[in-house]
């Protein structure tokens, strides 16, 4: 029992099977957006079918092993629970009242982010940046909301159609801060206002120059830690290692100087 499972443990960690496997949910994201075309479900739709129900089997056999090679130990990597998560909802019967679970058969695809290392440190990075992402979001929101109460006191009568409430001022700032069509918007306020471009270009240089930036600061930094950590855990693997290959050397070595000694202690007795 413990040898098969050593056997299945290796296997599912052989880089060759973790090969196959991406590859397998490449083909799967492939088919699933041929099986969006109308022209080739009606020529190769019973094809794209089988090759879907293959490609299912092969994710659940895989899972299997991993689930019996691992035993409880598989759930408490959250990727491997995320992995038992996808394909489950692949396995619920697309039919009856399940129909529209059928489109959820496309996050296999997100399989691919488990699968590969790289994109794994990426999303372990963002989620690392979540805490420091949610309170520049607060300080994003405060910086919104009170220009849009500035701006709606300033140019309510100017230009009702972008200021002329709270929520559509909003919207305007919203789409202000994203860089879409707000010249347009600046000049029609600044026909009758023309010191308006004071608020514009203030606004701008704080909420897309500054705040949105301290985003891209905070995601970079969750992925520096994340690398930081894994080169960790790589060197405390080879410290260890290397321990465990210094203590086997000893071993060794403390056998051959018993042997050594053994036949030291016959030849003197032979001389003897």
């Amino acid at each position: 029992m413990g040898k098969t499972r050593d056997r299945a443990r290796a296997l599912v960690e052989h880089k060759r099977f973790q090969q196959v496997i991406i590859w397998v949910i490449v083909l799967n994201a492939i088919t699933l957006g041929l099986e969006t075309s109308t022209h080739v479900m009606a020529n190769f739709g019973g094809l794209l079918h089988v090759a879907d129900r293959t490609m299912l089997f092969i994710f659940v056999a895989e899972l299997v092993c991993r689930l019996y090679a691992y035993g409880w130990r598989f759930f408490t990597d959250s990727w491997s629970v995320f992995d038992f998560l996808i394909v489950g909802i692949s396995l619920v019967p697309a039919a009856g009242p399940f129909s529209v679970l059928r489109a959820l058969r496309v996050l296999r695809v997100l399989r691919l982010i488990s699968a590969v290392p790289a994109m794994r440190r990426v999303v372990s990075g963002l989620l690392a940046a979540v805490p420091g992402m949610a309170s520049i979001g607060a300080l994003l929101a405060l910086v919104i909301y009170v220009a849009a109460v500035m701006s709606t006191k300033l140019f309510a009568h100017i230009a009702p159609e972008y200021f002329g409430d709270l929520g559509t001022t909003l919207f305007t700032l919203f789409q202000t801060m994203t860089g879409e069509a707000w010249p347009d918007v600046a000049r029609q306020v600044m026909a009758q206002a023309p010191l308006a471009w004071i608020f514009f270009v203030t606004y701008i240089l704080v909420s897309s120059f500054a705040v949105l930036n301290l985003f891209i600061a905070v995601i970079v930094s969750g992925m520096e830690q994340e690398v930081t950590d894994d080169l960790v855990d790589a060197e405390d693997r080879h410290a260890a290692d290397q321990a465990a290959s210094d203590v086997l050397i000893l071993a060794e070595l403390r056998v051959l100087r018993s042997e050594v000694a053994a036949l030291r202690s016959d030849q003197a007795a032979d001389r003897a």
